[in-house]
């Protein structure tokens, strides 16, 4: 099958998006599809780059950029990002090739327009993935209130889904969102698709922890976004609750809006059992967790979305038990427990992590098949191999 992933993130970015596309289109090349990537990319001087990666052709196409930068000039680059995109792969040598499906990833909500355009030209269907129900998430946590903007942003989320011939959603719980929509467009078709990752690199690790103050401590890890989404400081005022347990520390890796906040106020409480570092390289990550003994997990309380982050996939293959606080009614809750993975907080507050996290403490010093089950979850459940087998048969390949 000729397959084109189009997508507004993709490695060098860091983003659990970029590296779940990286780990995707591998994997369709790995099982013998011709794989085309065609990925905005802001920081290019030329129309276009072509680049051969792991068997994979990457087409990065000059787009506004639409990171770091103003609400509403991100709004409007945001719009013209799929145009650009278009008018530049015309430039490109591969401005005739064809295909035979075209999948995209969502978030971004942009990119309706360029997938009608590739599946006008090539006749063929197209599949949907969906991490991210937005703008309803947002407007669940505040972020945006239901005015005019949110209703233009939920129009053209909802073009993108009559885009798609095939939706794949995050969990069970997501489909219910979708009920009002299938109910208008039965022809679309809707399943649950597991998240899934790639086979982990092992590069080793710039963080050492047994050169830190949390040497020789049973350490909870958290690395990833640190942003409003996440309501970081449950998971602050949990290290502060065990600031007195020699035997317990917290490391945060990563980078957000909330980073240098948090940094500030754990330093403000002149904490010793919490490390802050930098963002570090996704193929860091396997060597960071052997360092590690749990992986923590934070989402706003506010979601009514479903949601499982891909950190928890990462701690899965690495064989850490998580420690979550999250929405209630997330579908994450469930699973966690039914397979025996950790220990999952549903107050708004976060008010019962510290009891949670005493008794992962010891669960974890105990229980010895606790990481083998983390690691047949992620190979049962989470595995690119199974994403593409399932999209590819969704697509009728």
């Amino acid at each position: 099958m000729r397959v084109a992933i189009v997508a507004d993130a993709y490695p060098p970015l860091r983003s659990s998006g970029a590296v779940q596309l990286r780990d995707l289109s591998r994997e369709f090349a790995w099982q013998g599809h011709e794989t085309t990537v065609l990925v905005a990319s802001p920081d290019l001087d030329t129309p276009y780059l072509i680049d051969e990666i792991d068997g994979v052709t990457v087409a990065r196409l000059r787009a506004p950029p639409t990171k770091d930068t103003g609400y509403v000039r991100r709004m409007a680059n945001e719009f013209r990002m799929p145009f650009a995109m278009m008018r530049n792969l015309k430039k490109s040598p591969l401005a005739e090739r064809g295909y035979d499906a075209i999948i995209w990833y969502s978030p971004t909500i942009f990119l309706g327009p360029i997938v009608r355009w590739l599946k006008r030209r090539n006749g063929c269907p197209s599949y949907l993935i969906i991490r991210d129900i937005f703008p309803q998430w947002a407007a669940d946590m505040g972020l945006i209130s239901r005015g005019p903007a949110f209703h233009l942003l939920d129009a053209v989320a909802h073009y993108q889904y009559r885009s798609a011939d095939v939706v794949g959603v995050q969990t069970p719980g997501n489909l219910g969102f979708f009920e009002a929509f299938r109910a208008r467009h039965p022809e679309r078709r809707f399943e649950v698709l597991q998240n899934w990752l790639g086979e982990a690199s092992d590069l080793g690790c710039s963080i050492d922890i047994g050169r830190t103050s949390l040497a020789g401590r049973r350490v909870f890890v958290y690395a990833g976004n640190m942003g409003v989404a996440q309501q970081m400081d449950k998971l602050l005022d949990l290290a502060i609750s065990m600031r007195n347990r020699n035997d317990v520390g917290f490391l945060f890796v990563g980078r957000g809006s909330e980073a240098q906040r948090l940094r500030g106020a754990a330093s403000a409480q002149e904490l010793a059992n919490t490390l802050f570092h930098d963002e570090i390289a996704p193929d860091e990550i396997p060597a960071l967790y052997r360092q590690c003994h749990v992986g923590m997990i934070s989402l706003d309380s506010r979601h009514k979305t479903h949601n499982i982050p891909g950190k928890f996939l990462t701690y899965m293959q690495a064989g850490l038990p998580v420690l979550a606080s999250i929405n209630d009614g997330n579908d994450l809750k469930a699973l966690v427990e039914e397979k025996g993975v950790g220990r999952v907080s549903v107050e708004p507050d976060g008010r019962d992590l510290p009891e949670l996290a005493v008794a992962m403490v010891e669960q974890e010093v105990r229980d010895g098949g606790m990481r083998q089950r983390c690691t047949g979850l992620s190979d049962d459940l989470f595995s690119a191999r199974a994403a593409v087998e399932q999209i590819v048969r969704a697509l009728g390949g």
